[in-house]
């Protein structure tokens, strides 16, 4: 029996397994959110290196090779991807232009969380008249259109990279406090929240230390596919030409830039809308992929 016993004892007795480490072989288990993984990283480094990687200076114009087609070779040298209407290398903009998208996408998904999950927390944890007044913003603003009012806030405070940013953050929080709200109201009520407020913590301590942690979950979810939005929202105010500055390359205006030469030199629009659909589609296989690991109703549906 001693015997027995030792062995037993020797035994290695698993260990939860804890970290980031774990999390990234479950998530990198699905193919189709592995590779549009590596495809954004991709497309950020990318960004990152634009000017190591862009061939030619952004705005560098040369009309006597307009709308060339992909694989000129030029008196400058190759442009891989053709030239647009002004002569510029297309493969540089598209570089350049990744910065911007990207940049737009994180900043604004910054603010608009922010102030979102701020609202959202106030509102399910007070309650009555906070709850009802910030309930019914939201609703207001869900009455409007959301590319109406940012193009009407745009036209006033006009065009520029962090107006832009600011004006997507702020049309942009209100899913945000939505669905913060409607889990605070349900965390408020539990045993360590009550035991918090028994004992006389602060409410900035109970709201960001006690009841925060147990919503980062959807709130993560949430921004990772509200990233994708924003990049559109981007390209859309560039398209129409209310977006950043005509000298910053983005995307929307190479769109809008190649349309009137569809029928003789396609590839100046359709190479940066297909960036863009690129980009905004491994995001939202990414943010799916989040949302079936992270919210465990759908996680024990599978599991089941």
């Amino acid at each position: 029996m001693a015997t027995q016993a030792a062995i037993v004892s020797t035994k290695k007795v698993p260990q939860p397994r804890n970290g980031l480490w774990p999390f990234w072989r479950k998530f990198v288990r699905v193919r189709a959110a592995a590779l549009a993984l590596l495809i954004l990283v991709i497309i950020v480094l990318s960004g990152a290196l634009a000017p190591l990687l862009a061939p030619f200076p952004q705005n560098q114009q040369n009309i006597m090779a307009r709308l060339k087609p992909p694989l000129y070779e030029g008196t400058e040298g190759l442009h891989l991807l053709g030239t647009d209407a002004l002569g510029r290398d297309i493969l540089g903009r598209l570089l350049w232009g990744s910065r911007v998208s990207l940049l737009v996408g994180a900043a604004s998904v910054l603010v608009a969380g922010t102030l979102g999950v701020t609202l959202g927390l106030v509102a399910g944890y007070f309650g009555g008249s906070v709850d009802a007044a910030i309930m019914r913003w939201t609703d207001i603003q869900l009455a409007l259109p959301f590319l109406i009012m940012a193009l009407a806030v745009v036209a006033v405070l006009g065009s520029g990279l962090w107006n832009v940013i600011i004006v997507l953050g702020v049309t942009g929080w209100v899913q945000y406090a939505r669905i913060v709200r409607g889990e605070v109201l349900s965390v408020r009520e539990r045993e360590f929240v009550l035991g918090a407020y028994a004992s006389g913590v602060p409410t900035r301590r109970i709201l960001f230390y006690h009841i925060l942690p147990n919503v980062t979950a959807s709130i993560i979810v949430i921004a990772s596919l509200q990233v994708a939005r924003m990049i559109l929202m981007e390209a859309s105010l560039s398209f129409l030409g209310l977006g950043v500055p005509v000298e910053i390359p983005t995307w929307g205006r190479m769109v809008a830039d190649g349309r009137d030469y569809l029928s003789i030199a396609p590839w100046v629009a359709t190479l940066p809308g297909l960036a863009i659909f690129t980009t905004v589609l491994c995001i939202n296989i990414c943010g799916d992929r989040l949302r079936d690991m992270l919210d465990p109703t759908l996680r024990h549906q599978k599991e089941g």
